[in-house]
């Protein structure tokens, strides 16, 4: 589409859209002459907006907030496959200019668990996401068995008022003391209130008539098994053993497809995301990431622009590979007591179990080319589903504990993580009502270069905190070799540049805590202020290649980086 076909869109009039300074945004140097973008968002024409070279990333994402009432917090904007990942960078950093396009993409979004309360007192749970719709609700009401006969014929009812099928349950749900009526061949009440962050609805038929011996009003009937409808891990070594835990969520993913519960593409994401169910329907047991609906992917559901040299949305990384990333950040992420065994002994950082599958179901995105109708095996991870309390974009950073959030420094230093933000942090209560900080979406770790690596945690108060002595005691026991070995024991065999990636932040790490530096101190050396100007870590790299002969062995380079970091850090602490 040309630019030029769309300069006279009357939405060019709105206020939100037309040219605005922020404060501390504008240089004396820079020109004031606006320039034309356009954003897309799925579901919706493309809106022309007016920005200036010298508005920062975040004052754009606040502009696009403020129209249309889209919720840039949890999205991202993307350019020419990039990610404007840095919210203080100018437009200017990124090479916009006028005609661009960016894409307005959102991330995975959080669940909520939805009672059902029967006449008989028994309750049921599921899953549901916070944008589903009535028909959805009421399909699972009739899969619980709880709404009787011919679901076309049940209305839910709110003030006198039917609610159609597509209206959104937090829409809905918006008043804590609404009652809606569930009405079928007899009137039912469906109580809605919120539950600290969930939605609790409770179901009252009265006169429902029971089979003898049933307590609760249910499909008897077994759901038939599905003839395309299987998962199972990839064993790359026999010699692996996987965990009981991954075990369990293959198996009970499995048990969920075979009964014709199908994977629920998440409404929100870059790529494609699917929550798995149990065997009853009711709630999800894991996130499913196929390889070929990924981010710029030849299938990838949200219609993103193809990759057209393999790189993916971060730079250092290829399409395809975010699944192999996600299982290497699990394996890679060792209990405290050593390298991950046999058990389900939680990894240091706490990293879900994360296995890749192959899996086969008709509910998986298809291209319109196609023609297998359903029947081709869909490769990808299988993580298991984090019970949470939100995120920690969604509540102040105060409150987190400092070894929780310096947990995650730690795994994102060794990974060189170019996809670190708070919307991938979960917030979890272990059993004595504690904060436990949960990582995910790994698909962007150990990259071949530290171009794009991004903590958030990095202007965290708890950054800035030293190390405690479990902590150091853990990254002494590091080993970058024994990694590489390990990763390849699972299947991926890393790149030369990505091995070397590793060596090079695992060594970082090691000589950071041994030197006494902070989180903020060793992520302020691998993280860019700038999107063009290049981190410490890379000026190290530059000056050790160009200390040595060019064709010099691996270990030769690493010893001249060594010498270049112990330089650089002892200029830091002078």
């Amino acid at each position: 589409m040309s630019s030029s076909a769309l300069v006279a869109n009357p939405a060019l009039e709105d206020s939100a859209l037309s040219p605005i300074s922020f404060e501390g945004s504008r240089l004396p140097h820079c020109s004031p002459e606006p320039i034309l973008i356009y954003i897309t968002v799925p579901g919706s024409p493309v809106i022309p907006m007016m920005v200036l070279e010298s508005d920062s990333v975040a004052s754009v994402k606040l502009r696009i907030q403020s129209f249309k009432g889209f919720v840039v917090r949890k999205q991202t904007l993307v350019s020419n496959g990039r990610e404007l990942a840095r919210n203080d960078s100018l437009v200017r950093d990124y090479g916009l200019s006028d005609g661009n396009v960016l894409q307005l993409e959102t991330r995975l979004s959080d669940l909520r668990s939805v009672t059902i309360k029967t006449t008989c007192g028994k309750k049921y749970e599921f899953q549901v996401e916070s944008r589903r719709n009535i028909g959805y609700v009421k399909r699972q009401l009739a899969e619980g068995g709880w709404a009787l006969g011919n679901l076309e014929d049940h209305k839910l009812v709110c003030d006198g008022e039917e609610i159609g099928d597509e209206r959104i349950l937090d829409d809905v749900c918006k008043n804590n003391d609404a009652v809606f009526h569930l009405l079928f061949s007899q009137s039912a009440k469906v109580r809605s209130k919120p539950v600290e962050k969930d939605t609790e609805l409770s179901v009252v038929a009265p006169g429902v008539k029971k089979k003898k011996g049933i307590d609760d009003p249910q499909m008897v009937a077994e759901m038939p098994r599905h003839r395309y409808c299987w998962i199972q891990q990839l064993i790359i070594d026999p010699k692996v053993e996987h965990s009981p835990a991954i075990m369990e969520l293959v198996r009970s993913t499995s048990a969920g497809l075979e009964r014709g519960n199908p994977p629920i593409l998440s409404t929100e994401g870059c790529g494609g995301v699917y929550f798995m169910q149990d065997a009853l329907g009711h709630r999800c047991i894991g996130v499913f990431k196929p390889v070929d609906e990924e981010p710029m992917a030849e299938n990838n559901p949200r219609g993103s622009q193809l990759s057209t040299d393999g790189e993916g949305m971060k730079r250092g990384t290829r399409v395809g590979e975010g699944a192999i990333r996600e299982v290497a950040a699990y394996v890679l992420d060792h209990p405290v007591g050593g390298r991950r065994r046999v058990s389900d002994e939680a990894g240091f950082a706490g990293v879900a179990p994360t296995v890749m599958v192959g899996c086969l179901n008709r509910g998986f995105h298809r291209s319109e080319e196609d023609t297998g109708a359903g029947k081709t095996i869909k490769v990808g991870s299988l993580q298991m589903f984090v019970e949470n309390c939100g995120s920690c974009e969604d509540m102040g950073t105060g409150a987190f504990p400092v070894e929780e959030v310096q947990k995650i420094a730690v795994l994102d230093i060794r990974l060189a993580n170019a996809d670190r933000h708070a919307g991938n942090i979960l917030v979890c209560k272990d059993n004595k009502d504690r904060i436990k900080l949960a990582p995910i979406d790994h698909a962007y770790c150990l990259p071949d270069r530290f171009e794009d690596c991004t903590f958030d945690w990095l202007y965290w108060p708890q950054a800035r905190e030293h190390f405690s002595g479990e902590t150091i005691a853990y990254i002494k026991s590091l080993n970058a070799e024994e990694d590489i070995a390990l990763l390849k024991s699972y299947g991926w065999e890393l790149s030369p540049e990505c091995s070397r990636t590793l060596r090079i932040s695992t060594m970082l790490l090691k000589k950071g805590v041994q030197r006494g530096l902070t989180p903020y101190d060793i992520g302020s050396i691998m993280c860019r202020v700038t999107p063009e100007k290049k981190s410490k870590i890379e000026e190290i790299i530059r000056e050790a290649g160009n200390a040595i002969r060019p064709c010099s062995r691996e270990i030769a380079f690493l010893e001249s980086v060594s010498k270049m970091m112990d330089r650089h850090i002892d200029k830091l602490l002078s």
